[in-house]
């Protein structure tokens, strides 16, 4: 119902801000990872936003990237797991980092952050696998990774499982650039 809001940041109560569009004040909980990267309080800012209705009322949250908008959904999608979960994973973890850890199925970073225990990260871990891609279907981690983890990553794309894609990678030496480690995978796997 309201995708986006853009106006004058009035206030900053962490998590929680509120954000005067057109003299009407939007309380909105952001993560910390957006608090911490929005302006100063009475400039002008632009927030993407989740509307959520409940029994007990009416909530907004705001984020500064798709990415982080589009992690919050994911994550609301898991059982067990609110919004205050939800934000309490983007305030303990960058998406990249968050995306990462799911690819490579680290428990050990998802109980790190505050009100996640191991059940809660095992969960998290097993029902986010895949489904943290951005909206265009890039890999929200592949942001953050070297030239190895493009040319993963464009194996996978490519129709390989990730086995076929690591088993390919060990073979390839450290310092190769994208594209060559890319061609260089690909005849490596042409020859199983």
């Amino acid at each position: 119902m309201i995708g986006r809001l853009t106006g004058t940041l009035a206030e900053k109560n962490p998590p929680q801000i509120v954000l005067d569009v057109n003299g009407v004040g939007y309380e909105l909980d952001v993560p910390m990872s957006t608090f911490y990267n929005l302006p100063a309080a009475g400039e002008q800012t632009k927030l993407l936003t989740h509307f959520a209705v409940r029994e007990d009322g009416h909530f907004l949250y705001g984020f500064l990237t798709e990415a982080e908008r589009f992690a919050f959904r994911q994550l609301l999608k898991v059982s067990g797991i609110g919004a205050r979960t939800a934000l309490s994973v983007l305030s303990g973890m960058s998406v990249n980092d968050l995306s990462a850890a799911v690819a490579q199925q680290e428990l050990g970073r998802l109980i790190k952050i505050p009100g996640i225990g191991k059940k809660t990260a095992e969960r998290l871990l097993l029902e986010l696998k895949g489904k943290l891609a951005d909206p265009t279907g890039v890999s929200l981690h592949a942001a953050v990774g070297d030239a190895r983890q493009d040319v993963a990553n464009a194996l996978i794309a490519l129709g390989y499982n990730e086995k076929e894609a690591a088993a390919a990678m060990k073979q390839l030496p450290a310092d190769v650039g994208t594209s060559d480690g890319i061609r260089q995978a690909l005849k490596l796997l042409s020859k199983v």
